[in-house]
């Protein structure tokens, strides 16, 4: 079976690469170029599927997005509350419909994604009934078209990471800041805005677990 999987290069995203080539799929990764700011993320991306020894591709697209301000210095449970600042409207809904057209083109069965909202649901395209909503609407656009997997979708972050573990990642593996730091020393993470506080309190959390 063929699985097209939606790999930003960050924690999430590329478990869930990792857990669809575990399972035997000929996996395609797909990366989206939609003019981000953090442009880092493709190239973590591009250096996994190396590593790994997975197919990479990459959609260019742009749109008219909202300027956004990325908040730094929340604690989770501000970070918990609400809808994020940093949310991209319909982004996951654009993702999700580029994957499955390319998975059409490249005779893909599956799209995975690593959508997940368990203990952070300030993201309305990561939640379950988005999903279930846009499985409907695939089977309308594209009959007897990808099914669309999101295994991650009932994990927590800890439960992501010690997942990323288990299968050879580290932290310093993925890519998750929104606004990287760029020094002579070369490119860093924020270490403050909620993507990053997020994937330090993944890891910890598992690190903590794990002993």
């Amino acid at each position: 079976m063929k699985a097209v999987v939606l790999h930003s290069g960050g924690l999430d995203s590329t478990l869930c690469l990792l857990m669809a080539k575990e399972t035997g799929r000929d996996v395609v990764s797909l990366g989206i170029d939609y003019g981000q700011r953090h442009r880092i993320e493709l190239e973590y991306a591009l250096s996994q599927c190396h590593r790994y020894g997975i197919e990479r591709r990459v959609l260019r697209v742009e749109w008219d997005k909202p300027v956004r301000d990325i908040p730094t210095g929340r604690s989770l449970d501000e970070i918990r509350l609400g809808v994020s600042p940093a949310f991209l409207p319909a982004r996951n809904a654009v993702f999700l419909t580029l994957a499955c057209a390319e998975a059409t083109g490249v005779g893909a069965e599956e799209v995975w994604i690593g959508v997940n909202a368990i203990d952070f649901s300030g993201y309305p395209d990561c939640l379950p009934e988005f999903i279930d909503s846009f499985r409907t609407m695939i089977n309308a656009a594209v009959p007897c078209g990808p099914q669309v997997v999101a295994p991650l979708i009932e994990m927590s972050k800890p439960t992501i990471a010690a997942e990323a573990r288990r299968l050879g990642l580290a932290p310093g593996d993925t890519w998750s800041c929104y606004q990287p730091r760029f020094t002579n020393q070369g490119i860093s993470p924020c270490g403050q805005c909620d993507a990053c506080i997020l994937h330090d309190h993944a890891w910890q959390e598992a690190d903590r677990k794990k002993t």
